[in-house]
């Protein structure tokens, strides 16, 4: 999904929700969150801020979630460059026992964390369809973004009131493995 698409996805959300645009992220998960110049980001909408805002919304928040994943996924190999910035909104969001997207959040860090693996160079199959992390550097500021949140993580691995029950063996190593500082 190019740039110009993500923007347009962006401004019809903002369009149909416009009480998102003036909404304040003043949720302590959010905390940063204005401060972060997303317009800046390579093929970053600049109204991502309003999208974070928006999933705390119990009514807006699906519709957020589905528009923000699309703008912090390039396709379904890569993560945008917008992923480690966003990272650790998404990860404090998830923590959030009463959000109504928490399942989705979840998922989604799974997601970014799966991507954000190292590429296997030698691998016949793997720098083909992933590129090498010199060709996205996005994933070496993701692993970072685990690494920097780790703690946050792990409450979130620990906490079994999440709406689906406590996350899959696989979601679990998926997660701790993205925690673990890479060489």
């Amino acid at each position: 999904m190019d740039a110009a698409v993500k923007e347009a996805a962006v401004d019809r959300f903002l369009r149909e929700h416009p009480q998102m645009r003036q909404a304040a992220c003043d949720h302590p998960a959010l905390l940063g969150c204005a401060d972060v110049a997303w317009s800046q980001i390579p093929g970053c909408p600049a109204g991502v801020e309003a999208l974070l805002h928006a999933l705390l919304d119990e009514v807006v928040g699906p519709e957020a979630l589905r528009v923000l994943g699309n703008v912090l996924m390039d396709s379904v190999f890569h993560v945008s460059a917008a992923m480690p910035a966003a990272l650790p909104f998404l990860i404090r969001l998830a923590a959030v026992p009463d959000i109504a997207v928490r399942p989705g959040l979840v998922d989604l860090l799974v997601v970014a964390a799966l991507l954000s693996e190292p590429v296997d160079v030698d691998a016949e199959h793997q720098a083909p369809l992933f590129g090498t992390d010199r060709d996205h550097p996005e994933r070496e500021r993701c692993r970072a973004a685990f690494v920097a949140h780790a703690d946050a993580l792990r409450a979130l691995l620990e906490d079994e009131t999440l709406p689906d029950g406590p996350l899959g063996a696989d979601d679990r190593d998926c997660l701790l493995k993205a925690m673990e500082p890479h060489r």
